[in-house]
């Protein structure tokens, strides 16, 4: 299993409803969660195929950003 963490401003329960469709769609339910507690805002993406730009296209596509934690 791959796992990939990004950074977003996705920072609140309301953020993460409207995210969760697009999150949903392109890496399946309960495969990814956002820590809103994190300074950073931590997207955790685990899968047996995660696609970390298909994930960061996701995340825009619902009106946020997201990039690689350096």
């Amino acid at each position: 299993m791959k796992t990939i963490q990004l950074k977003t401003n996705i920072n609140c329960g309301g953020c993460v409803a409207k995210v969760t469709p697009a999150l949903n769609e392109t890496i399946g339910e309960n495969n990814w969660q956002v820590d809103t507690q994190n300074p950073s805002k931590i997207l955790t993406v685990s899968g047996t195929e995660v696609n970390k730009d298909e994930v960061i296209k996701a995340v825009k596509k619902a009106g946020f950003k997201a990039e690689e934690v350096n």
